[in-house]
């Protein structure tokens, strides 16, 4: 049986206010979450909000995430927050979508992460536990 890898989408802007305050380190196509020494390999992608130009989404891409590489190989023409794709024009949200760098029991497993269970608790048992605990203490 194949084994699902969760990603998840990192928007630009939030990123930016991560790595101004230390939360997060990015080298490369590697993203770190500092305190707990989680990474993720990351790709540019876009999140597609709205198709805009009042046509139907023939291309089925509202409300989803698409890496740039993808979106460039069938055609795509890409701006700041906007993209086309032959009739169509897309309102989007900049960012990268990352996968987690080995298992979560790999991670754990891990001697230079600093656990995050302290405010919340016990330990997180999942990825996205961990995501979700790291957002909640970002926004405080």
């Amino acid at each position: 049986m194949a084994t699902i890898t969760n990603r998840v989408f990192f928007p630009q802007q939030v990123l930016d206010q991560w790595l101004s305050g230390g939360e997060v380190d990015l080298r490369g196509t590697e993203l770190t979450i500092m305190d707990e020494q989680r990474r993720y390999a990351i790709a540019e992608a876009f999140y597609i909000v709205r198709e805009v130009s009042g046509s139907p989404d023939p291309n089925n891409l509202v409300g989803r995430v698409k890496p740039k590489e993808l979106l460039e190989k069938n055609g795509a023409e890409l701006f700041d927050t906007s993209i086309l794709l032959g009739e169509n024009a897309y309102d989007v949200v900049p960012g990268w979508l990352g996968a987690p760098i080995g298992t979560f029991e790999e991670h754990l497993a891990n001697p230079s992460r600093r656990p995050s269970g302290g405010e919340f608790g016990e330990e997180p048992k999942t990825d996205e536990d961990l995501l979700a605990r790291f957002v909640l203490k970002s926004l405080k």
